[in-house]
């Protein structure tokens, strides 16, 4: 419920309204604690994938700590870009921009084991992904009729399938740990399952911020927990500058087919998300339609602040749904309130003692985290089918789309004889399903029989009828 002391009703659903700033600074930050921790961990990550990461003894390591740095500075960044406005670029709403799980599985098959020196390829996808995001916004509205919730349910759920691999592998200890005889031991479960258990119990039996931030909370006992029990190595911390700015290039830029491709898919779907986002924000804050010119804007300041990260070593950015919900549960519309949580990130992103802590909580710790925030991403997309009308020619595009891409996501060497560049995209199971969705989708008009798919569906033809159907008997 929104706290009538802030303001009256009419100033909290108005995004141009300042409430005092004493009670503006708190929910600022409040903003920045919703999202922290999924801000960060994309990073991780990736640059556990690419193999210095935790437990990694690379010597670039302190890479990891720089980009855990930009992730927060570039948040803050493209937080401005939307809450303040530069032209046509921003929606002028409370919308909290982070770095994006939905690239994920893109960029693991791109750097995987190759070092430190394949993030280049990286921020070349970055730069085009966003500069293709932004050219979206030209027309975004009119292609939103390609990604219907049957498309848009999919590929999250898909993202979130891609995913819950890395947060087992880290609870139990790591890539680097596998084989060895610490990787799934007790100790390291205990500390996994710590985070879990909290989160569980703040989601469940707290309210307001405490249950808003149960990851983070979770993390922070677990964390304790860890240090507890000696396993919490704080030596980056004190070899951390205290102030550093972001280095133009710092990783190189380098393009390649396969991640221009891979990114300017993704940004598509991404580009959608936001629609979604700018659409909740006005509806759930201020009880409207969002306007043309504030998708368009928002869509502007995803592809350009994606662009620019990619710049600097940042990975893309994108709304975060999470800071909608919470834009819901508080009542407050206002875009100052944002803009101080930006400033927030963004003084943080210039302190590298802040990713050197971040870099010293233990994987297993973070393991637990990514879990729940993995299996959300799951349940997210689960939620989304749910407004599928599921005749029997939803359920066989369905059915063909994830057979194909997590198929091909859990047996890549399927297509090994695939040059490298379609193997790499087509073995992340999101662009293939997606893909297969979206022309059968527009293809398949008709519906299908009963008696069509009752052959093959082995005496388990589901009969959902979904939100749409709803309506329609309404």
């Amino acid at each position: 419920m929104a706290d009538t002391s802030i303001g009256t009703p009419e100033q909290l659903r108005d995004p141009n309204y300042t409430p005092p700033m004493i009670k503006a600074v708190p929910l600022g930050i409040q903003h920045v604690l919703a999202m922290f921790v999924s801000n960060v961990t994309p990073a991780i990550i990736v640059c556990g994938a690419a193999g210095f990461g935790f437990g990694s003894n690379s010597p670039d390591f302190p890479q990891m700590i720089y980009m855990i740095q930009m992730s927060m500075f570039f948040a803050g960044i493209a937080t401005l870009f939307q809450s303040i406005g530069i032209g046509p670029v921003g929606a002028r709403l409370p919308i909290v921009q982070g770095t994006s799980f939905a690239f994920i599985p893109i960029m693991i098959p791109l750097v995987a084991g190759k070092g430190v020196d394949a993030i280049a390829v990286l921020m070349g996808g970055i730069v085009a992904g966003g500069l293709f995001h932004t050219f979206l916004g030209l027309f975004i509205g009119r292609l939103r009729f390609a990604l219907p919730p049957l498309v848009t349910g999919l590929v999250v759920t898909m993202i979130g399938l891609a995913l819950v691999k890395v947060g087992i592998q880290y609870a139990a200890g790591g890539v680097p740990a596998i084989g060895t005889p610490e990787y799934g031991s007790g100790l390291n479960w205990l500390m996994a399952g710590t985070v879990i258990v909290v989160t569980l119990g703040l989601k469940f039996f707290a309210r307001g911020m405490l249950s808003v931030s149960a990851v983070l909370v979770g993390l922070l006992v677990g964390y304790a927990l860890a240090f507890a029990l000696g396993q919490v190595n704080l030596g980056n911390v004190g070899t951390a500058a205290p102030f550093a700015l972001p280095n133009p290039l710092h990783f190189g830029l380098e393009f390649t087919v396969a991640a221009v491709i891979g990114f300017c898919a993704m940004s598509f779907v991404s580009a959608v998300e936001t629609v979604g986002d700018v659409s909740g924000i006005t509806k759930g804050g201020a009880g409207r339609e969002a306007t043309d010119d504030e998708i368009q804007g928002a869509t502007f300041a995803d592809g350009i602040g994606t662009a620019i990260s990619g710049l600097f070593g940042a990975l893309p950015n994108t709304s975060f749904s999470q800071n909608v919900g919470l834009i819901a549960m508080t009542g407050v519309m206002s875009r100052t309130v944002v803009t101080i949580g930006a400033v927030f990130l963004i003084i943080c992103g210039l302190l590298p003692k802040i990713g050197a802590v971040i870099s010293s909580v233990p994987i297993e710790v973070l393991g637990g985290g990514v879990i729940v925030m993995f299996g959300m991403v799951v349940a997210a997309g689960i939620s989304m089918l749910s407004d599928v009308h599921w005749n029997r020619r939803n359920m066989v595009i369905f059915a063909i789309a994830l057979s194909l891409g997590l198929g091909l996501q859990l047996e890549p060497d399927a297509l090994q004889y695939l040059p490298g560049t379609a193997k790499v995209l087509a073995t992340s199971g999101i662009l293939p399903a997606a893909l297969i969705a979206i022309v059968l989708n527009l293809m398949l008009p008709e519906e299908l029989s009963d008696e069509a798919t009752e052959e093959v569906s082995g005496g388990m033809a589901g009969h959902g009828q979904g939100s749409y159907a709803k309506d329609e008997r309404a």
